[in-house]
């Protein structure tokens, strides 16, 4: 019962979160400014939204190609449609309610290939842990390619807001020596802070995501390497569809893989903080194509052009895939 009202007030809040964008934008923009927006949306080239919908499928498709490499070790081996059509149910069910999908794909396995839960749910998380990892590595790369308008994003931002800020060596230094003090509390305290439940929630989550990496280790050569391409596809390929959607209006046109790459970054922070990313995606591909000198008609049409496109594949392949599943479970009982 606890749960049910946990996941009910996750949604609400994440749901009221998105609705709170839309209403706080919409507030802002007058008549004139609303009317520009839909003709943005009527001006663009819609060819390249549907070319958005195949490259997301695709890396769709990828994620269930990788998915089902993890259940090589525990000699189960799902049929690809299988896979694939659990994919897109948990995508399906992450719009109703934060983290239902990944419970929701496993009983779709256990109901087509009859995998138990308990396995299924470790290779989640295990693929889990590799998403997250990956993520980490694209913000630094981006940070490191982008380093001075990023940087002086932030400062300004920052400068507006505090009379005085600290030099980027001082604040160097300072992450060094924090980053010491960490290494030298851990090495000194470790045992008596184990006794503590935030620490010990902390290095757990640490100690799992150590296991999850080693795990993908455990595939044997071919396996791992295949793993590695696949995720460096879903993530290019989640990239390019920023890219894409930057030739369908004619002031994004000249925009390049960089922009698409800030674009991932921040429409990442709006599928966070919002159910879905409602709202605040749209809003925060318009915030990364700000730093482009993108204006707000076009930056907002693109971010709900990009975001809605991905939305509808999700909506119309997962209901297909649920109804799929509710037949073949039917089906297994008469049987």
């Amino acid at each position: 019962m606890k749960k049910r009202l946990g996941d009910i007030l996750k949604f609400v809040v994440f749901l009221g979160i998105g609705i709170f964008f839309i209403y706080w934008f919409l507030l802002k923009l007058d008549a004139e400014q609303k009317a520009a927006i839909w003709q943005s949306f009527l001006s663009a080239k819609w060819g390249w939204v549907l070319v958005v919908m195949a490259v997301s499928i695709i890396s769709h498709f990828f994620r269930a190609l990788r998915w089902r490499l993890l259940f090589k070790p525990l000699d189960h081996y799902p049929t690809l449609n299988n896979t694939f059509g659990a994919v897109m149910v948990t995508y399906l069910a992450n719009l109703a309610v934060p983290r239902l999908g990944e419970v929701m794909r496993c009983a779709m396995l256990r109901t087509s290939e009859k995998i138990p839960m308990e396995k299924s749910i470790g290779t989640v998380f295990t693929e889990r842990i590799i998403d997250m990892l990956m993520f980490a590595l694209i913000v630094l790369l981006g940070f490191l390619l982008m380093f001075s308008s990023v940087k002086d994003f932030i400062y300004d931002s920052l400068s507006q807001k505090f009379s005085s800020l600290p030099t980027l060596a001082t604040l160097a230094v300072i992450a060094i020596l924090l980053l010491a003090a960490l290494f030298v509390i851990y090495k000194l305290f470790h045992d008596k802070l184990m006794k503590f439940g935030i620490y010990r929630r902390l290095f757990e989550l640490l100690q799992g995501c150590v296991d999850g990496v080693k795990s993908i280790l455990h595939l044997g050569t071919k396996s791992t390497i295949l793993f590695l391409i696949y995720s460096l596809i879903i993530y290019y390929l989640y990239i390019a569809g920023g890219w894409i959607i930057l030739e369908a209006f004619s002031d994004t046109m000249h925009l390049g893989f960089q922009t698409a790459f800030v674009i991932y970054l921040f429409g990442s922070v709006g599928m966070m903080i919002s159910q879905g990313g409602l709202g605040a995606y749209p809003v925060l591909v318009w915030q990364a194509l700000a730093l482009y000198g993108i204006g707000e008609t076009t930056g907002l049409a693109c971010g709900w052009l990009l975001w809605s496109s991905q939305q509808v594949i999700v909506l119309i392949v997962g209901l297909a895939y649920l109804v799929y599943f509710s037949l073949l479970k039917k089906k297994k009982v008469q049987e």
